[in-house]
């Protein structure tokens, strides 16, 4: 008997002997699922999932359903108007993208099978693995018992131990309920929010719950980059030709000139010379922000690239859980942590033996890991080595590997040196330290040498010792003193890495330090929130560098300061994780939400009408509307009445030209609404497969434009001769 095959029976024997009964286990994707049929012994390949003796193993493809558009339940909201808002759905409706229907189609005839007892949750152990399983449970109207599988790692052990150890399903409603309502909040302030601004001023405005703070914290950046004004400032400093002194900073050029005549060529005296042992404890394991935040540091990748790297290596069971927010692991984990971190002097090609951690107490702590435990390589990764994996996915393997090595390595210990120097009695210091045990710093090191290169370190190399002839009370003889200038810098551009840091300590200020998460978004959610700013046109990359665009700058300076507030999204996802723990319920968090819509949609109201126009450009007219005689304008997909109440409007593609293959030009408009007709020429025929000419016809039925054809007589040739 096979080792899957006797896990399964030794587990699952009662429901075998209840009419031979199965579960239904449902991954999120497929390659997850057919890791975990292995371990079942579901062989038998299916349409859509894998089948054996006591199971079925079938997934979803990412999100298989979706919350429906405004549209779907009135069909009033495909024309954007300012007095149907607010959308806010009594009944929320989900629907399936019809690239994904079929599945979806398996996956509801599989868990309406008779001889399927309950379901098991196999998608990503998180809140949106929740959402996407209870999106599709939901849709197939599926009320069987449900069970949860939660592993951090696809090796087979975790698998087996996942199914050994399965929760009921309940146990996760905090969870799911966090998952709804981060999803319908996110969806309640898009659609209202965006369509309330775009209506307002004319203009498509795009609004998010998370992505507006995060434009705005770019756009706050930049203004104040390009509002800084360097200011000069002055250090004054000794030198007796080996030691250099030099002053705090002066602002007054006169005074700086002042001190340094004083001083030059005057004697100066020692006045301290005090040694200190520093330590610099080890970093801890990396959570996903820290480890993407590294790998921009280090590599220049994307947020995106780097998670969606890692999470195909979690699929090929070389690291555990990705989308972890601890960087910590448990205690029941140490001997797994002193065993790998032992191993990395063999994985790691740039490790030495004596450079191997092993000091797993610094990162274990219980009370800090709550879903998932930090990011670490799997035994499976070690034993299969790197070969075969892309340069990306070796540089993020030996990230991760360096990064154990040097959390459960040894303090960097350094002494460092203050010298103070008094002349004319004024106060002249320096600094200077030496390293006294490398410790975890030989590997930070080494990895940078290996994998980084010729790139410098972003710390100043600051391992300068000073001369060790100073004591107190000794005098310099005629000392040289020197003027330099300096200016103060702007702030720095922001790059992914420390946007990520932003994004994670946003609202800081605002939160008590008993406040368990704070930031905008989550660990899962930040790179998703980068790449929407770049796709939508508001931010891109320079570089490094994520700088907002001119539309990105002009979104914030019309929005409100709700809309743009950091400490506002943070204290939401506080709640959220608050109600995965049952601390709140999941009606509170909804009513802020609408509270917060009803707020919005008032400030749109009292915009003043010069200040809704800002931008827009001279327009040019492109005729009268037939039902209210207003201005018609050109817009990007149709020619509309500017009387926004109007529902007037000539649509560049509508049904009746489409199906003679031709579309609305601004020439055909122009006539249309002048004399009510226009000749068009090249019209397609598909019952006959060829094209003739006509006369297009304007009317107008219940606000809409209704077309038909008419075909004026050809006029005879009056001048042809008779005969």
């Amino acid at each position: 008997m096979e080792k899957g095959q006797f896990f399964w029976d030794c587990l699952f024997v009662q429901e075998q002997e209840k009419n031979m009964a199965k579960f239904l286990v449902i991954a999120e994707k497929p390659s997850v699922a057919q890791s975990l049929a292995k371990n079942l012994s579901a062989y038998q390949r299916e349409d859509g999932y894998l089948e054996g003796n006591s199971c079925i193993v079938s997934w979803c493809l990412g999100h298989l359903a979706e919350y429906a558009p405004p549209e779907i339940y009135d069909e009033k909201y495909e024309k954007w108007q300012f007095e149907d808002l607010p959308i806010i759905p009594e009944v929320w409706k989900v629907q399936v993208s019809e690239d994904k229907k079929k599945q979806f189609e398996v996956l509801c005839s599989l868990m309406n099978r008779e001889d399927v007892a309950y379901l098991v949750n196999g998608c990503d152990a998180g809140r949106e693995g929740e959402l996407i399983f209870k999106r599709v449970y939901d849709l197939a109207g599926c009320q069987k018992p449900v069970k949860r599988l939660w592993i951090s790692s696809m090796e087979d052990e975790a698998i087996q131990k996942g199914f050994q150890t399965l929760k009921d399903g309940k146990e996760y409603a905090g969870l799911c309920n966090a998952a709804v309502c981060r999803a319908q909040a996110d969806w309640l302030i898009g659609m209202n929010a965006t369509r309330a601004y775009t209506t307002r001023y004319f203009k498509r405005l795009v609004v998010g719950r998370v992505q507006t703070p995060t434009l705005s914290m770019l756009t706050e950046r930049k203004e104040k980059i390009e509002h800084f004004k360097k200011e000069a400032y002055y250090k004054v400093s000794l030198s007796d030709g080996k030691l250099t002194v030099t002053s705090e900073n002066i602002q007054s050029e006169a005074e700086a000139d002042e001190l340094r005549k004083l001083c030059d060529g005057e004697e100066a005296m020692v006045t301290k010379v005090k040694k200190a042992q520093k330590r610099i404890s080890p970093p801890k394991l990396y959570d996903l922000t820290s480890l993407q935040r590294e790998a921009n540091r280090y590599f220049g990748y994307t947020a995106q690239k780097t998670l969606d790297m890692l999470q195909e290596l979690y699929e090929e069971k070389m690291v555990t859980y990705p989308r972890t927010d601890s960087q910590y692991v448990t205690e029941d984990m140490k001997e797994t942590v002193e065993t790998l971190a032992d191993e990395m002097t063999d994985f790691l090609p740039f490790l030495k033996s004596e450079q191997s951690g092993g000091n797993a107490e610094r990162v274990i702590n219980n009370t800090k890991v709550s879903d998932h435990h930090a990011i670490l390589l799997t035994k499976e990764a070690v034993e299969k080595g790197m070969g075969g994996l892309s340069d990306g996915k070796k540089n993020l393997m030996m990230l991760i590997g360096q990064q154990l090595v040097q959390a459960t390595g040894e303090d960097y210990l350094y002494e460092q040196t203050e010298i103070s120097v008094q002349c004319k009695e004024h106060e002249f210091a320096t600094k200077g330290k030496l390293p006294v045990q490398m410790g975890f710093k030989e590997v930070e090191e080494a990895f940078r040498k290996y994998c980084v290169k010729d790139k410098k370190s972003d710390e100043p190399d600051n391992k300068t010792g000073l001369p060790e002839v100073y004591e107190e009370g000794m005098i310099l003889v005629s000392v040289k003193a020197e003027k330099s200038t300096h200016y103060t810098s702007p702030p720095k551009m922001f790059t992914e890495d420390t946007l990520l840091a932003a994004m994670e300590t946003a609202g800081n200020k605002e939160f008590d330090s008993e406040t368990e998460k704070k930031g905008l978004g989550t660990p899962a959610t930040r790179a998703n929130i980068i790449e929407k700013l770049v796709s939508s046109g508001y931010a891109e990359r320079k570089g490094k560098q994520i700088l907002p665009t001119a539309a990105g700058c002009e979104l914030i300076h019309v929005m409100p300061e709700n809309l743009k507030s950091a400490s506002l999204t943070a204290e939401w996802e506080n709640q959220l994780l608050m109600m995965e723990k049952g601390k709140i319920r999941d009606d509170e968090f909804m009513d802020g939400i609408v509270s917060m819509i009803t707020e919005i949609l008032s400030v749109c109201r009292a915009i003043p009408e010069e200040e809704r126009s800002r931008f827009q450009t001279a327009r040019e007219v492109i005729g009268k509307c037939p039902i209210c005689g207003s201005d018609v304008y050109e817009g990007k997909s149709n020619y509309y009445c500017s009387d926004r109440s109007c529902p007037f409007a000539l649509w560049k593609s509508n049904r009746f030209l489409e199906s003679m293959k031709k579309s609305m030009d601004k020439k055909m408009a122009v006539e249309l609404l002048k004399r009510g007709r226009t000749h068009v020429k090249g019209l397609y025929s598909k019952k006959k497969d060829s094209k003739f000419d006509a006369d297009l016809v304007l009317g107008v039925e219940d606000g809409k434009a209704r077309f038909s054809l008419e075909f004026p007589k050809k006029k005879t040739n009056s001048n042809k001769k008779k005969k």
